[in-house]
């Protein structure tokens, strides 16, 4: 773990393996290793309002990772291979990955000024913009109003809002019991 200012630049180099990168509680960087870590190495540098996450030597199968980063922060990351999940988190995005799905919380699409989003073989499921496109070197392209900027390639990619937190019925009539707001947290 370490400190970072809310606001800065994260760039992130992430070797094939299954990511989550979530909003965390504070002014840190924190990653969290799951599955088959096996020999894997992680290095978080920061120096003012940049910052690097370097995940490297990930075992071939059933390497997960959870980086939690503030809730606000422009995002770079570039991931070989695997599945990324980007939750809400405010700031410009960046986004690369060689192979494998992408799926990014994006929140309100009147936020973005620009998004560029393309696939080289797959899916482009971008309701957050009211698109979604399939097949070989597809690409969208959005404007808006907004400030931020999202850029992001991948084999299958999904651009999302959050959805709102709904209380599920309990087991006794009336009762409510707490409910996991977004099925994609962990």
């Amino acid at each position: 773990e370490r400190p970072f200012a809310s606001g800065g630049k994260i760039e992130m180099q992430l070797e094939a393996g299954g990511y989550t990168v979530r909003p965390g509680d504070g002014n840190a960087i924190r990653v969290t290793l799951g599955g088959n870590a096996g020999a894997a190495k992680v290095e978080v540098t920061t120096n003012d309002a940049q910052a690097s996450v370097s995940v490297k030597d990930t075992p071939r199968n059933n390497f997960q990772a959870t980086i939690d980063v503030p809730k606000n922060a422009d995002l770079v990351i570039r991931l070989t291979a695997g599945d990324l999940k980007v939750e809400a988190i405010g700031g410009n995005k960046d986004i690369e990955s060689y192979a494998g799905n992408v799926d990014i919380v994006t929140g309100d699409a009147k936020d973005y000024a620009s998004v560029d989003a393309s696939v080289k073989a797959g899916d482009i499921n971008a309701s957050a913009f009211g698109e979604a496109q399939s097949g070989l070197f597809r690409r969208l392209t959005w404007s808006g109003t907004g400030r931020r900027r999202a850029d992001a390639g991948a084999s299958r990619l999904t651009h999302r809002q959050e959805r709102p937190c709904r209380p599920t019925r309990g087991s006794h009539p009336g009762s409510l019991r707490s409910t996991r707001c977004c099925p994609w947290r962990t």
